[in-house]
């Protein structure tokens, strides 16, 4: 027999060769998404501690948080590049050693300098760690398993911040806030090991020239405009000075785009936005995304300064909201197979929506039950949109799109989060007024505004036709095709 003949008879995808690997690949990279999501909110309820033991204030220790979100947006638009260059699984090893040495030595920083300088090593290998995780997820399933991979992906990105502050309350008060970060340590280390032993080393046989300049330009640009968009959130500067740091951030990023047509493969690939399902599900998914991603930052806010709630009741009620990520992933074939990307999209924005505006009506004497049972129905609402349009953005791709689609997709999936919180925190400072005084009913208020951005959404929906994403969700409707 050939070499041709014996190459078409052996199984292009891993999870093809060793069913055992449905599961343990979807585990490996799930469990490194939930320790990089984590990270990103678990350190919020541990900083009064943390300043107090490193002998600074809490404010200034808002840039152990920012560090390690700068570091993020600088180098997950260049990991697919590396991930091509020297082999998915060599990289996300990489990654989730870098990860948990830093984060082993952020449990051991004796001062301020030294856990912001490990916070963004934590950094380095989480922006590696994500998008290269995503890849292995897609060059391991086939497209029709694409959602069952999906699904295991988007769930750490909605359960880690809602787990976040609640884990880190638990930690810090019983044992210490050191733990926040020791805690990822063992997980590191297996997910290092099952990697190593479970992961094929995807990689392309010629890869163009990395791109400096370009990483230079897209780097700085997505760092200052996270940086804004934190500071707009949680002020870091002055507000002429933010809006100076937008200013140009925009800029650097457009004078990316000229200079992206005139480079063979340039640090970020902007020919992705030429395919339909993958511009839907990243830009208008991602504009739903930043409408639902305020509830997160706001309901324990509200819950403890609008109602007086402990951090750990609060903590409690929000975390039921995992669970309803939990519930759609089953469903959401079904769903996908009944219905189509585009009708679950629009519906999922439009039960979104009115489910956001709904928390205006829960008052400080709200049984709890009720409460938790409102946020574990949101919980499954939002996670069948962010499931929904991070399957679509990479239904179509093709193998060779892979690598750079998941970077650029990192990186506007981080946005997403950021804007949402930024954006919920802007109006809340504005209905607040120059009192700075946040009652329920200015939570309520902020609730109702931001409840009209998910609709926003709804026109870049509109744009999917019927074979969108066909291949993965198995819809076929007659007559369901724009001409």
């Amino acid at each position: 027999m050939t070499e041709s003949a014996t190459a078409l008879e052996q199984p292009q995808f891993a999870t093809e060769r060793d069913p055992r690997l449905r599961l343990i690949i979807p585990i490996i990279v799930a469990i490194a998404f939930l320790m990089e999501q984590l990270d990103s909110t678990i350190i919020t309820t541990a900083i009064p501690a943390i300043a107090r033991s490193l002998d600074t204030t809490p404010v200034r220790l808002n840039l152990a948080i920012t560090t390690y979100i700068l570091t993020l947006a600088v180098f997950i638009p260049v990991s697919g590049w590396f991930a091509d260059r020297f082999g998915a699984r060599r990289v996300f090893a990489l990654a989730l050693f870098t990860f948990t040495l830093g984060s082993a030595l952020c449990g051991m920083a004796n001062s301020f300098g030294m856990l912001l300088a490990m916070r963004a090593l934590q950094g380095l290998g989480g922006a590696m760690m994500t998008p290269v995780g995503r890849l292995i997820l897609l060059r391991s399933f086939p497209r029709s398993g694409l959602i069952t991979a999906m699904t295991y992906m988007t769930l750490p990105a909605i359960m880690g911040p809602v787990i976040g502050p609640l884990l880190g309350g638990l930690l810090t008060t019983y044992a210490s806030w050191r733990w926040i970060f020791y805690v990822n340590v063992p997980f590191g280390c297996l997910g290092i090991l099952a990697a190593l032993r479970f992961v094929d080393d995807f990689r392309e046989e010629a890869v163009q020239r990395f791109d400096f300049a370009g990483f230079l330009m897209v780097g700085c640009g997505v760092a200052l405009l996270q940086f804004g968009l934190e500071s707009i959130g949680r002020p870091i500067v002055p507000v002429s000075a933010t809006l100076l740091v937008l200013a140009a951030a925009i800029l650097l990023l457009l004078a990316f785009g000229r200079y992206a047509r005139r480079v063979v493969a340039p640090a970020v690939d902007l020919t992705l936005f030429r395919f339909r399902s993958f511009w839907v599900g990243t830009l208008a998914g991602g504009l739903c995304r930043v409408g639902l991603n305020g509830v997160p930052f706001l309901l324990p806010l509200m819950l403890q300064v609008g109602f007086g709630m402990s951090p750990v009741t609060s903590g409690s009620l929000t975390f039921v909201g995992s669970f309803g990520a939990l519930l759609i992933r089953p469903l959401l074939s079904p769903l996908l197979r009944r219905f189509g990307f585009n009708v679950v999209l629009i519906g999922s924005a439009v039960v979104g929506s009115a489910a956001v505006a709904g928390f205006a009506s829960i008052e400080a004497d709200t049984p709890h039950w009720m409460i938790g049972l409102y946020v574990f129905v949101f919980g499954i609402i939002r996670s069948a949109q962010f499931m929904t349009s991070n399957t679509l953005s990479y239904a179509d791709l093709p193998a060779d799109k892979l690598s750079r689609a998941t970077s650029l997709g990192g990186v506007l999936q981080q946005l997403s989060v950021s804007l949402g919180v930024s954006i919920a925190a802007m109006v809340l400072g504005l209905v607040a007024g120059e009192t700075h005084i946040v009652t329920p009913e200015r939570f309520h208020q902020v609730f109702l505004l931001t409840a009209v951005i998910p609709l926003l959404s709804i026109p870049g929906f509109l744009y999917l036709r019927a074979e969108d994403g066909v291949q993965v969700s198995g819809h076929v409707r007659a007559g369901n095709s724009r001409k």
